[in-house]
């Protein structure tokens, strides 16, 4: 087997960028992702094994019985080597677990947009220090809000509305829809200009936001408040915070767990019933009127390389299928404890076609190349590129096999 270097002309590196559209739709508490259908398989009614509106992470467990024996699991057994998930804590570890024991995790594991709705973001847990019996705040009652406020005064410079505390209000006292995006639907960002939130109402669009200034600012563009900003959005981390407490119109539905009454459609409740606990069995009927749309493009840049690797003439000439040689010959010539030598006759097989029946073509070395493989420095296997249909190469000829590879 010959080994060919790469030179600097025949490798080519750039960078490809791509913009995925993806589209949510929410409607009696399920999420449907892309349109995308549920597929039933030979054992399983979903194929994926992920609920909808969700997609599998590492896809595995496909088309696998529910069964939890069925299913292909993380796990770590307890020795030495102190070794654990990242989940399991260091007291649990030494507490819960003896030596032998198996610490299992679960798949498939899976990914979809979620709301949070939060009554007063910044309300915190009240406490009583046991020493003066003296009120104090405690921990947030929803920390997740706590973790953006950096980032939205951070880009406070790009629109006043970021801002926690500003003349548009303090979130910190506000009812806040937040709205959570995984970034592996948008890869790098979500790509300004093409966020769309629209809400049907019985089917008919009731209103939509658009950052149509793509500064962030989630600006009402169809319904009765159109120019008013409802929210903000969060491109680089994937997050949706809606302030807007207008009423939308008249049409009182229920769209709060547990509450005993409808409101009217607002923008602080927009996406009920992505994986927030809202249902028919929390809320009522009239929940079933309400259908969320949320639409944009990411944006993720991926690496690519393109390698020319070149068999020249007079190159790439020998094969390693045993086909190669003409049939019935034999392989060794003498074989001892002290000996191996191969039959230095064995002859070619002739691959040449000819045109006329009961005619030979003159002999000419050709192979058909099948396969190219890609070593590192140190001749270590790193990659093949499986040809499609093996190629013919002549010895007088010269072929170029254009590889390419997303990192």
């Amino acid at each position: 087997m010959a080994f060919k270097k790469f030179s600097e002309k025949d490798l080519i590196l750039n960078s490809l960028k791509t913009y995925p559209r993806c589209e949510f739709v929410v409607f009696d508490g399920k999420i449907y992702y892309n349109n995308r259908p549920s597929q039933s398989g030979s054992f399983a009614n979903n194929v994926l094994n992920v609920p909808s509106g969700h997609i599998s992470l590492y896809e595995i467990n496909i088309d696998k019985l529910t069964d939890y024996n069925d299913f292909i699991y993380p796990f770590i057994t307890k020795q030495s080597s102190n070794a654990a998930f990242r989940t399991v804590s260091t007291s649990t570890y030494s507490d819960a677990f003896a030596y032998g024991d198996v610490m299992a995790g679960s798949y498939p594991m899976s990914a979809s947009i979620t709301r949070e709705f939060m009554d007063t973001a910044g309300e915190r847990n009240s406490g009583v220090d046991t020493n003066t019996g003296v009120n104090f705040d405690a921990d947030p009652v929803y920390p997740h809000f706590y973790a953006l406020k950096n980032r939205l005064n951070f880009y406070g410079s790009r629109s006043k509305h970021y801002l926690v505390s500003s003349s548009y209000g303090d979130k910190s006292e506000q009812v806040v829809n937040l709205i959570s995006v995984p970034s592996i639907f948008f890869g790098d960002r979500i790509k300004p200009g093409t966020l769309s939130l629209k809400w049907y109402v019985t089917g008919s669009l009731a209103a939509e936001l658009q950052d149509t200034k793509r500064n962030g600012e989630l600006i009402e563009v169809s319904g009765s408040n159109t120019g008013l900003v409802a929210g903000v959005v969060l491109y680089d981390e994937g997050f949706l915070l809606l302030t807007g407490s207008w009423d939308l119109n008249e049409n009182s539905m229920a769209l709060v767990s547990g509450s005993a009454t409808g409101v009217n459609p607002k923008w602080i409740y927009y996406g009920a019933g992505a994986l927030d606990d809202v249902s028919v069995a929390t809320t009522s009927v009239t929940y079933l009127s309400a259908s969320f749309n949320l639409s944009f493009e990411g944006s993720n840049e991926i690496q690519t390389m393109t390698m020319f690797a070149h068999a020249k003439k007079g190159e790439v000439n020998f094969s390693n299928n045993p086909t190669y040689y003409t049939q019935g010959q034999s392989l060794l010539q003498t074989t001892s404890s002290q000996i191996y030598e191969e039959n230095p006759d064995r002859t070619i097989k002739n691959t040449v076609s000819s045109s006329y029946s009961d005619y030979e073509s003159p002999f000419e070395r050709q192979v058909y190349v099948s396969r190219v493989a890609i070593y590192d420095e140190n001749r270590n296997l790193i990659g093949v590129a499986t040809l499609a249909n093996p190629v013919l190469k002549k010895e007088d000829e010269d072929l170029t096999f254009k590889l390419k590879l997303d990192i």
